[in-house]
């Protein structure tokens, strides 16, 4: 009986302790170890403040729920503030009412601590450029609730861990600009992902099957191979898209230019074929350029806003509907189409080109009948060689 009276003592000792405010020992001690494994950068004073003699539920940063801590944002948030240089303690795993976890740009090196997989109630982790090395933990792949992980400009290595791919709650990933190697996992078409950036690593393989959820889509600049044209189709809602700086080959599927996108960026690659929208175009950005697609210009092209179709193997007139929405009151702001094997175009030698717009055609199987300021890259020749344009009658 004196036990029980005990424990119910216990009891109400720690109901009371919550009411008033104190933290829990386990998150309290888990602070501490933060603290010491961090600090500020010169100009920074994020941790003057974090008296221990204090409660910690009212140090900046630190967010509480009754007596655990909810939520770490660590380092002052204002805009070019310093920030912070030290490691991140395995002690964040032991907070185990954690939802959310940040960290401000600055100086922080180490590994991403394993032990957040345990906690199973994240749903927002950001440590974006700062010096983070070494793997991305695969128990991350275990944090049901995550629905942001973003670790990225930092220096992290090795695999996506296929467990990444599961979550059942990811919305934004966000790995892009890191060191990051392998294959990117296939997503379940049931997956919520609304975002993904993964450009600027050292990704390998085919673009695998990703969720019809996706709205913002980024994997330039990495070593990706194989074709889109069975994968892109399904991506409906996308409003983004980037698969620039790549080696992936094989045609461009006609219905990408119905998609709802504001940027479509394609350049870089070994694309090839005809593009053959089936609609006006209206993206605002469309950049083909430095790819190997070939066949005449489609007049279909004439709504984007800025377009790219340098660099690649076009032939044949450029359409009188593309000049005349660049040189009168149409969308087309820029027309970039140097290092192509065009033979003609509709333009007087007399008319000039509006403020503001831009028209490239240096380096085709025909002279320039206007003078227009061409990119540094476009060279200093105006026409291919004769012998390179066996069609070219001029």
């Amino acid at each position: 009986m004196a036990r029980l009276g005990a424990v119910v003592a216990v009891y109400f000792l720690a109901a009371a302790l919550a009411a008033e405010g104190i933290l829990d020992p386990v998150d309290f001690l888990a602070l501490q170890a933060v603290r010491r494994s961090l600090d500020d950068m010169p100009g920074s004073a994020f941790f003057d403040a974090w008296d221990f003699t204090a409660d910690p539920c009212g140090f900046p940063g630190v967010y509480c729920d009754g007596n655990r801590v909810s939520a770490l944002a660590l380092g002052d948030p204002r805009a070019g503030s310093p920030g912070l240089t030290g490691r991140l303690d395995p002690a964040l795993g032991r907070m185990s009412a954690l939802t959310e976890l940040s960290l401000v740009p600055g100086r922080v090196q180490g590994e991403l601590p394993a032990s957040l997989a345990s906690c199973s109630n994240l749903r927002f982790l950001a440590v974006s450029k700062n010096l983070l090395s070494g793997g991305i933990p695969d128990g991350i792949g275990a944090l049901s609730n995550l629905r942001t992980l973003d670790v990225s400009f930092n220096q992290i290595s090795g695999a996506i861990p296929p467990s990444i791919a599961s979550l059942p709650s990811i919305t934004n990933l966000i790995l892009c600009h890191n060191q990051l190697t392998g294959g990117i996992p296939s997503f379940p078409d049931s997956s919520p992902l609304l975002r993904m950036d993964l450009k600027h690593n050292a990704l390998s393989g085919g673009v695998p099957s990703l969720p019809g959820s996706l709205q913002y889509l980024s994997l330039a600049a990495n070593r990706l191979t194989g074709n889109v044209d069975s994968m892109l189709p399904r991506l409906t809602r996308l409003n983004y898209l980037d698969l620039s700086m790549n080696q992936l080959q094989g045609p461009v599927p006609a219905s990408v230019f119905t998609l709802p996108l504001s940027v479509l960026q394609l350049q870089r690659n070994f694309f090839s074929g005809l593009l053959q929208p089936t609609s006006d175009v209206t993206i605002p950005v469309v950049d083909l350029s430095y790819n190997r697609f070939w066949g005449p210009l489609s007049p279909l092209l004439a709504g984007v806003g800025q377009l790219y179709l340098n660099n690649n193997r076009f032939t044949g007139d450029v359409p009188s509907r593309l000049v005349q929405e660049l040189v009168g009151t149409g969308g087309l702001q820029l027309l970039y189409l140097q290092h192509n094997f065009l033979t003609g175009i509709e333009i007087s030698p007399s008319s000039s080109l509006p403020s503001g717009v831009s028209l490239c055609l240096m380096y085709n199987c025909m002279v320039p009948p206007v003078y227009a300021p061409c990119p540094i890259k476009a060279g200093t020749q105006n026409t291919r060689p004769a012998d390179q344009c066996p069609e070219w009658r001029g």
